[in-house]
């Protein structure tokens, strides 16, 4: 999806060859196909190439992926989420400190609903 979003559509070669991993040609075509079931991709015929664009944008798509792994491996719970995310010791006291910041600003919006 992140070679969509920034080519703005490509073609199963093309979206292979901006891929950092050597995949075949087979898996690739494989996953496009999987994300046109589930509505993230539409492809559009030219000539013997299928060019496929996206109909989700990345906010929107994010959303939705956090939200499964949320579910899926942290049981719903946004604290065992947010734990494991800052327990990574690559993880700076810098991006801590906007990682503080992006709360507490998220918490400035809701003060008032403590009341």
């Amino acid at each position: 999806m992140a070679v969509l979003w920034t080519r703005g559509s490509g073609t199963v070669v093309e979206v292979r060859d901006a891929l950092a991993d050597d995949f075949a040609r087979t898996t690739v075509l494989t996953l496009l196909r999987t994300l046109e079931e589930k509505g993230y991709v539409k492809h559009v015929a030219e000539g013997k190439a299928h060019r496929y664009v996206p109909l989700v944008e990345p906010d929107v798509a994010g959303r939705t992926a956090l939200s499964r792994i949320l579910d899926t491996m942290f049981a719903g719970s946004h604290e065992l989420l947010l734990a494991q995310l800052v327990s990574d010791r690559r993880m700076d006291r810098k991006k801590l400190r906007k990682l503080r910041a992006v709360l507490d600003a998220r918490l400035a919006l809701h003060e008032d609903d403590d009341t």
